[in-house]
């Protein structure tokens, strides 16, 4: 005898049983990824800009082609100080690469340079690294006064340093600073903090 399959309604069929250890293992895997996926959001959105130095003029603390990484945050909370090394665009030109350099004043102070000698706030300068006296002491020769919203920087490599001693850098408004400086991802040899 042939059955005659019939269409509608089967309550003969057996019930799938869910598999309840499998359901919370894909919903424990599924939280875990939106929580990776967050936090590489936030670290990229507030570190996460890596650039390359260009040139000489933060050698040799930085050498051209140094890969770091930018904290972009810090600025949202602090204000820049001095020895500080800032990454910026330079008058806020966007297709320009960033300028790396290291903070000397900050709002208010006042900077010269005399006989390759900086002083802030009329005293000697105390430099956190070694640097070579200046041979063009550029804007700087005459006292500057840094103003509201404003920062004086120099290159670590004070001679060979395209910096706010020279109109076309001059000051850094607060603005066109992107973050600070503060991990070297490459070369190797020198991976660390700043």
């Amino acid at each position: 005898m042939r059955r005659r399959r019939v269409n509608g309604l089967n309550f003969n069929k057996k019930r799938k049983k869910i598999n309840i250890p499998l359901v919370k293992e894909i919903l424990t895997w599924t939280v875990e990824i939106m929580v990776v996926l967050a936090a590489a959001f936030i670290l990229v959105y507030f570190i996460g800009l890596r650039t390359s130095v260009v040139g000489q003029s933060m050698a040799k603390t930085l050498e051209a082609r140094d890969e770091i990484l930018v904290n972009r945050f810090i600025y949202k909370v602090t204000q820049p100080k001095a020895g500080d090394i800032i990454v910026f665009l330079p008058n806020g030109n966007e297709k320009s690469h960033y300028y790396v350099k290291r903070v000397i004043a900050a709002p208010g102070d006042t900077v010269f340079i005399d006989k390759g000698i900086l002083y802030v706030n009329g005293e000697e300068y105390e430099e956190e690294i070694e640097c070579e006296k200046m041979e063009d002491a550029g804007l700087a020769g005459e006292e500057i006064t840094v103003g509201e919203d404003e920062y004086f920087v120099l290159g670590d490599n004070r001679n060979n340093s395209e910096d706010s001693r020279y109109a076309n850098i001059g000051n850094v408004k607060r603005d066109y600073i992107i973050g600070q400086a503060w991990f070297v991802v490459s070369p190797f040899d020198k991976f660390g903090f700043l």
